[in-house]
């Protein structure tokens, strides 16, 4: 009997330091290597939480393959981009008086998806070869003036042409045209000062100023042959 409680206080006395031995083997683990379980509950956590995400969809991804879409999807917008929602507004400026007209348009297709240099590369290339009509207007060139995701700022500088006098005089007889200066020869015409009324004559013999292209026009269409 006394051999059966020695036998069975033995094994008790090795199980507990056992127990003992494996749980400060554990402690000691923990202390020196603090990081390998924290990753561990990291990754369970992520692993958790994705299943559920995906669980109505009846996909699974990986903890670490979402952390990697999350770090990808961060990077990505960073970078604004211009948008078929991006408010695009045009300034035109007038060189000649300084006033300023603002007009909202809707973004060019070719705009759509660049970041902040690509669309400046672009209106640096709408500066160097503008629309004819642009020309027209005046156009002198184009900036960037304000960009980000939600709102796109681009400014139109134009500087209208001067509408410029000319002066009617007389050389062999004949009417001629010459710029604003007196000095400059426009065009000969065909019109002979003999085929014009005495107060006309009299009018161009002393240099008659003609106001714009229009009233030039006006007259050379009323005394040519």
């Amino acid at each position: 009997m006394k051999f059966v409680r020695r036998v069975s206080l033995f094994f008790v006395i090795s199980i507990f330091l056992l127990g003992a031995g494996g749980y400060m083997a554990l402690k000691a683990e923990q202390f020196f290597y603090p990081n390998k379980y924290q990753e561990k509950e990291i990754e369970k956590s992520m692993y958790d939480s994705d299943s559920m995400k995906n669980s109505n969809s009846g996909q699974w991804t990986s903890g670490k393959e979402t952390q990697e879409e999350m770090i990808i999807e961060t990077a990505v917008e960073k970078i604004p981009v211009v948008t078929a929602d991006t408010m695009y507004l045009i300034e035109e400026v007038n060189l000649a008086d300084g006033t300023i007209q603002e007009k909202q348009e809707d973004v060019p297709v070719k705009y759509i998806g660049l970041d902040r240099e690509s669309l400046i590369k672009e209106l640096e290339s709408y500066d160097k070869n503008p629309p004819l009509t642009e020309l027209e207007m005046g156009f002198e060139t184009i900036e960037l003036t304000a960009f980000s995701k939600d709102r796109v700022v681009v400014c139109k500088y134009y500087k209208a042409a001067e509408e410029k006098g000319y002066y009617l005089m007389v050389e062999d007889h004949f009417i001629v045209v010459y710029e604003e200066d007196k000095r400059r020869l426009h065009m000969n015409t065909d019109i002979l000062l003999s085929d014009l009324s005495d107060q006309l004559k009299a009018e161009i013999i002393q240099g008659k100023f003609i106001e714009n292209d229009e009233e030039l026009y006006n007259f050379l269409e009323s005394y040519s042959s």
